[in-house]
């Protein structure tokens, strides 16, 4: 072996130990950044050159070391388990802070919440009831009964606005859905053409992976590899992306708790078919809103608001229709709904004032309290 083969052997190895420095130095680098997976240089020895001809025996060092490839250290398992318990994190986080937030708008249990304000509300017929012929203490049932109408009405409001703020965002995040397939099929392409012309494309590949991840968050999704250096995103066993082509979802139904209709997630070319999540931020929005699948927890509180409107008229009026005012009248209703608003947010006092309370008996003078004090039983 000549002098300078020698030295290329060795010239070998200071490109590799150099090479190794340099990919040492970018895991250092990005020990701190997002995403990135940590680089391995991979390595073989060169063989011996061949010789022919007549004086080609005894054995013959080999020519040094080959840099073959920097390997991304990543791992398929972990990285599906990570998706996964993303896409079960992103389910749950949504539901907790809608159902938190639904809590704190209820304001119970406190002093300020609607069971505290009807306990004022029958305590104050039973105040009357004792001072019958005393304007203050119609007034103040008058007064008690107007706050009690209010906070209802606020209350079933709260919940519809939450449920609006709930829609807007599940349409936020489809968005935020569609812009990632996008970016990950044009990845799949770039990273294909890189593995193919024998470039690296670990930098690209962990792009695409946060990504990934990004999208089971959203959604739940699943990724297929696809052994080309490219991968298919699955949503419910169908492809939102496969290889460098990406579909579109939307979410559909209306926008206000009102409206009624079920709330879901579909394919923006396939109106009117659900797609169905296996997890994710908007399987989460939705469960919240009432899909397919039930009317959710927001619509069921405004159904509450609107049946303790309802229930609490209906057994106020049932009462008050058969006591007497001061001049005589009877069969008044003591709470009505105002049209077109839903009972919660139409429910309204109808007394114009003290001498409109029916709180006496028939033919028990008026100073009685019966009918009032039969009404404050009703707590």
């Amino acid at each position: 072996m000549s002098t300078f083969s020698g030295l290329n052997t060795a010239y070998t190895g200071l490109v590799a130990a150099r090479q190794g420095l340099n990919v040492v130095g970018q895991n250092i680098a990005n020990a701190n950044t997002e995403g990135y997976t940590r680089q391995r240089i991979s390595t073989s020895s060169t063989g011996a050159l061949e010789r022919t001809g007549l004086l080609t025996g005894g054995a013959r060092p080999g020519q040094g070391v080959s840099v073959d490839a920097i390997a991304r250290l990543g791992d398929l398992n972990l990285d599906a388990r990570v998706r996964a318990a993303a896409g079960a994190a992103g389910y749950s986080a949504v539901r907790a802070a809608a159902m938190a937030e639904l809590e704190t708008s209820l304001r119970e249990p406190g002093e300020n919440g609607l069971s505290a304000q009807l306990q004022e509300f029958w305590a104050a017929w039973q105040d009357l009831s004792n001072r019958t012929g005393d304007p203050a203490a119609g007034a103040v049932v008058l007064e008690e009964a107007g706050t009690l109408a209010g906070m209802i009405g606020r209350g079933y409001q709260d919940v519809a606005g939450q449920w609006a703020r709930v829609r807007a965002g599940a349409g936020t995040m489809a968005a935020e859905l569609n812009s990632a397939a996008v970016q990950v099929a044009g990845l799949n392409e770039k990273i294909r053409f890189a593995l193919a012309s024998g470039g690296s494309a670990n930098e690209l590949i962990d792009q695409r992976s946060q990504l990934t991840t990004a999208i089971a968050e959203l959604s739940g999704a699943t990724v297929r590899d696809k052994g080309n250096g490219q991968v298919d995103v699955l949503l419910g066993g169908n492809a939102l992306v496969s290889g460098s082509t990406a579909q579109a979802v939307k979410v559909t139904g209306p926008d206000s708790m009102d409206g009624g209709a079920a709330v879901q997630l579909e394919w923006a070319g396939r109106t009117g078919t659900p797609l169905v999540l296996d997890g994710g931020e908007i399987a989460g929005a939705l469960s919240v809103l009432g899909g397919a699948g039930g009317e959710g927890p927001l619509r069921a509180a405004g159904r509450d608001y609107n049946g303790v409107a309802e229930q609490l008229a209906k057994a106020v009026n049932d009462v008050h229709r058969t006591g007497y005012t001061a001049g005589g009248a009877t069969g008044a209703d003591f709470f009505g709904f105002r049209p077109g608003l839903p009972p919660a947010q139409a429910l309204a006092v109808l007394p114009a004032g003290p001498e409109d309370i029916a709180a006496a008996a028939q033919d028990a003078g008026k100073l009685d309290g019966s009918v009032a004090d039969a009404i404050s039983q009703l707590g």
